[in-house]
């Protein structure tokens, strides 16, 4: 080892240093490591990778190439594993409960393995929506040198020359259900619609997070819209590896990076992009973990003054693929920092500032996929925050691609999303309702399922937009339509959701940001007086224990205090 690292002042002193790590050294020889190699630094990567899912059948391997820039720089890498849930098999059933939660397992168990070992450093990877924020929830917490790898997202399917993704599937089912479709015409789709390894490719969860870990700067400028199949991959693994290593010899740590201004440009770029409602969950989630207060409604407030640029699915017409052939986020950011509308002092892992990055692009004319931001697609951002008498701690919607931004009709409620998801399927839903899904929320459910299956079987219905759909759970970053969620507080604490009745009337204004129920207060109280809690069959186990810590959504769902309440740092152990 070179003099660059004083391992004095490192975690890893207390597994290799000085005589009574004697016992620890041991285990180390044990697995062919050398004298040399145990003087390093030591350098966690911990991947989500497994079978589970084509979005993270490559992550292992990309893990692994990062040994090499670790070593080349003077670490020792040593990879763990962690969980994932994936969404798109998790969708419509029970199974998505235990999705929200998995962030929090992933961050725990990141967290606990880099604890347990003590290691100085470290590179995560992750390819399905929530092991992205939970791998950065993990870095902040920390508070190690660390840099995130998204592992890519799939390539478009073929279809009838047409370009599909797995929404185009879940929306093939309600067209099935409504009698317009043969069963052939679902099988055909369901065989191409996913061609190969990758993340789902539209600017669903996992991009729009994987676009949040380079704006907010914890990822390698223009490494996250690489998509999985392409052999580049590995040559940022290597990268990254290499870079962790200067970032540890520098002292630049997670929240160095992620500042405030971070955050708000990180919200910006979820806005533009027209990314996922779950930006607005993850992004107060991971600002829990570095001690910065930044909810939903500062979530909010940054989109009311975004743009909308990037023509993306499910609200546009391209995919990740498109927007890495038209120069990737940092396309987006150069116009958008060209405009005011980033803070490029921002630190990054690049030990540049944001702007000192983006100086090194150079704005492509030519491509379709990414606007100007003085001529967008629309003047303010594709997601809105929304608050008022039926949501007193907010609610969120994607507006990208939506042609109505009003809604007022009648209630039509369900306490579960089977429920409604069976009214849809029997086509009971009628137009110009209001359906309101609830003790769905991250307590009630528990775990805040995504609706996904019931909101694409609407439009396969022909009914995306002509009847809106409010809940105190979650929606896929591939759900379009009139669709609002994370309405809080949530129908499990006797929120407003809970009093609702079949026939009131609910008014939705995305242009005015309000969501109001239009019942009279001293019915509502009549209604508050008469409410019962209802017992979720989840008495045991994971689901259980999320539900008694669990907060409320607009803080992100978070199930500790966050680092406000810390009285150490582990990098500083």
């Amino acid at each position: 080892m070179t003099n660059r690292f004083d391992k004095s002042r490192l975690p890893s002193r207390h597994v290799s240093v000085g005589p009574e790590r004697a016992p620890h050294r041991s285990y180390y020889y044990a697995m062919g490591i050398t004298e040399e190699e145990i003087a390093r630094p030591f350098v966690a990567l911990a991947s989500a990778g497994n079978d589970s899912a084509p979005c993270n059948t490559t992550l292992d391997a990309q893990a692994d190439a990062a040994r090499k820039g670790v070593m080349d720089n003077g670490g020792l890498p040593r990879r763990f594993n962690t969980i994932t849930v994936t969404d798109g098999i998790a969708m419509g059933h029970q199974g998505m409960k235990s999705s929200l939660v998995s962030r929090e397992v992933i961050a725990d168990s990141v967290e606990l393995s880099v604890r347990g070992h003590c290691y100085d450093a470290l590179v995560g990877f992750a390819g399905c929506d929530k092991s992205l924020p939970g791998m950065m929830m993990a870095m902040l917490r920390l508070n190690i040198p660390s840099i995130f790898v998204y592992g890519g997202s799939i390539l478009p399917g073929r279809y009838q020359d047409r370009d599909v993704t797995v929404v185009d599937v879940f929306e093939v089912v309600g067209k099935f259900a409504a009698g317009t479709c043969p069963i052939s015409e679902v099988h055909a789709l369901e065989k191409v619609a996913c061609p190969g390894h990758g993340a789902c490719g539209g600017q669903y969860t996992a991009n729009t997070m994987a676009c949040v870990g380079e704006a907010i700067g914890l990822s390698l400028p223009n490494s996250n819209m690489v998509p999985a199949p392409y052999t580049s991959r590995e040559q940022i693994a290597v990268a990254a590896g290499w870079q962790v290593m200067e970032l540890l010899e520098r002292n630049i740590r997670p929240r160095d990076i992620c500042t405030r201004e971070a955050f708000i440009n990180a919200a910006r770029i979820v806005a533009a992009t027209g990314g996922s409602t779950n930006g607005a969950l993850h992004l107060p989630a991971m600002a829990s973990e570095a001690g910065i207060d930044f909810d939903l409604f500062d979530v909010a407030e940054v989109f009311k003054s975004t743009p909308y640029a990037a023509d993306l699915k499910p609200g546009g017409k391209y995919v990740a693929k498109d927007m890495y052939e038209a120069g990737g986020v940092y396309m987006l950011m150069k116009s958008m920092l060209e405009n005011g509308l980033l803070h490029g002092e921002c630190m990054t892992v690049t030990g540049k500032t944001l702007g000192e990055n983006i100086d090194q692009v150079t704005w492509n004319p030519d491509q379709k996929v990414i606007y100007d931001v003085k001529t967008p697609i629309t003047p303010t951002g594709g997601v809105v925050g929304l608050r008022g008498t039926l949501a007193p701690n907010g609610a969120i919607v994607k507006v990208a691609g939506m042609s109505r931004l009003v809604f007022e009709g009648p209630a039509r409620c369900f306490d579960c999303e089977e429920d409604a998801f069976e009214a849809v399927e029997k086509r009971e839903i009628q137009e110009g309702e209001v359906v309101v899904i609830r003790y769905e929320g991250p307590k009630g459910g528990p775990g805040m399922r995504e609706m996904l299956s019931t909101t694409a079987a609407l439009y396969g219905l022909g009914m995306g937009e002509k009847v809106a759909l409010i809940t105190d759970g979650r929606f896929s970053g591939a759900t379009r339509g009139f669709c609002i969620g994370h309405v809080g507080p949530e129908a499990a604490e006797c929120g407003p959701i809970a009093l609702v009745e079949d026939g009131d009337t609910i008014r939705i204004d995305a242009e005015a940001g309000t969501i109001d129920l239009h019942v009279a207060e001293d019915v509502l109280a009549d209604r508050r007086a008469k409410w019962q809690p209802r017992e979720n069959a989840y008495q045991s186990g994971a689901l259980w224990r999320y539900s008694q810590t669990v907060g409320p959504a607009y803080k992100g769902a978070v199930t500790h205090p966050g680092a406000k309440s810390e009285k150490h740092v582990y990098a500083d152990i």
